[in-house]
């Protein structure tokens, strides 16, 4: 056993005892580490672990003070985050940036304002640089539901994600931008529709569900005459495309769907499901995933939902959950084969796979 700085871990190394920081459980004795699991260890503060012996020189620290025992009392992830001053920052980094957000799309939809995409996503991506790692995104936008916005909100969360998920992708800088551009303006062609039907808390009659279904094609006709990137233009009016032909506006199949548009579906979709609404509270990321899982793989690029999907639920490892039954347990393994259904680590140390329990499900994340 070596105990050893986190600069100089490296991927497939064997934690040799459980790593914990503040009071809770990061990863367990005899977890092999990946790059993303090394990059998550330092979004929590920890600064050295004890690893097996790879077999070759490493340097190595003196600090053998034990971990400290997790405690239910402790208040749980997502408490802290709102307590910490980097939530505080991004939350009002957030709110004024939407504030600037709506007066450039609605510039841009009355008075034909041109887009400067670099202007229009520089606080967005001045944010989302602030932060320690993509996954940390996620746990300031699971804290920030409270937004009852089906446009300007939804299309600064779209915007953010698309970032996100255009890192994990592994895109260049370049394309990553592109794909925030896209997040941020897919939603423009809303402008265009009565608010009163895009806020309406009852169930749309057909008309009004027709007017909605014409955003995309609004979209792309305020956006056509633009100086900007194709992507873009497509973005907002292929988004509720889908891979196997059943989406709208043209019923378009999966290779005549431009990239871009495909990864802003995803997210559209997600965040629609995750964010609350007025008309219904949103869902649970587990919930949404297992709606993915169950109706939309085949409806969406398969190697894009997938990388999404699996890095979603990889922010929410070690996350405190309340399941169906109103039982309390922790996310500690990831089941590739039902992502929905990780294995829970309950209050009295007993272990769950979700997979073999029909029936019991993930309620809300703590």
């Amino acid at each position: 056993m070596k105990h050893v700085y986190i600069e100089v871990l490296k991927p497939d190394m064997i934690v040799a005892s459980d790593i914990i920081s503040d009071n809770k459980l990061i990863y367990p004795k005899g977890y092999k580490l990946t790059s993303r699991a090394i990059e998550r260890l330092s979004t929590y503060g920890v600064k050295s672990i004890r690893i097996e012996d790879p077999g070759y020189d490493i340097e190595e620290i003196v600090d053998d003070a034990p971990p400290k025992a997790a405690s239910d009392s402790e208040p749980s992830h997502f408490e802290k985050i709102k307590d910490s001053e980097e939530y505080k920052q991004f939350r009002e980094g957030f709110i004024e940036t939407v504030g600037g957000l709506k007066k450039n799309l609605n510039d841009i939809v009355e008075k034909n304002k041109p887009i400067d995409v670099d202007d229009m996503i520089g606080d967005t991506l001045r944010i989302l640089s602030s932060q320690s790692s993509t996954y940390s995104v996620f746990d300031m936008l699971h804290n920030m539901r409270d937004f009852d916005d089906l446009t300007y909100t939804h299309s600064m969360n779209v915007a953010m994600i698309c970032n996100v998920f255009t890192h994990w992708l592994g895109f260049k800088p370049e394309q990553i931008e592109l794909a925030t551009a896209c997040g941020m303006l897919h939603d423009i062609g809303k402008l265009k529709i009565d608010d009163a039907i895009i806020k309406k808390p009852d169930k749309l009659t057909d008309e009004e569900f027709l007017l909605i279904k014409a955003h995309p094609l609004e979209g792309y006709k305020i956006l056509q005459p633009q100086k900007i990137s194709d992507h873009i233009k497509l973005s907002a009016l292929e988004h509720h495309e889908k891979c196997d032909g059943t989406g709208y506006p043209m019923h378009l199949v999966s290779q005549k769907i431009d990239g871009y548009a495909k990864i802003v579906a995803i997210a559209d979709v997600y965040d629609a499901m995750t964010a609350d609404r007025c008309y219904r509270e949103g869902l649970c990321p587990f919930k949404v995933i297992e709606i993915f899982e169950q109706e939309g793989l085949h409806k969406y690029e398969i190697s894009y939902v997938m990388r999404f999907l699996e890095c979603v639920v990889n922010t929410y490892i070690d996350s405190r959950v309340q399941l169906t039954d109103g039982s309390i347990g922790t996310v500690k393994w990831i089941n590739k084969q039902q992502l929905s259904k990780p294995m829970l680590q309950m209050s009295d140390g007993s272990f769950i796979e979700l997979a073999k329990t029909p029936g019991l499900k993930i309620e809300k994340i703590l």
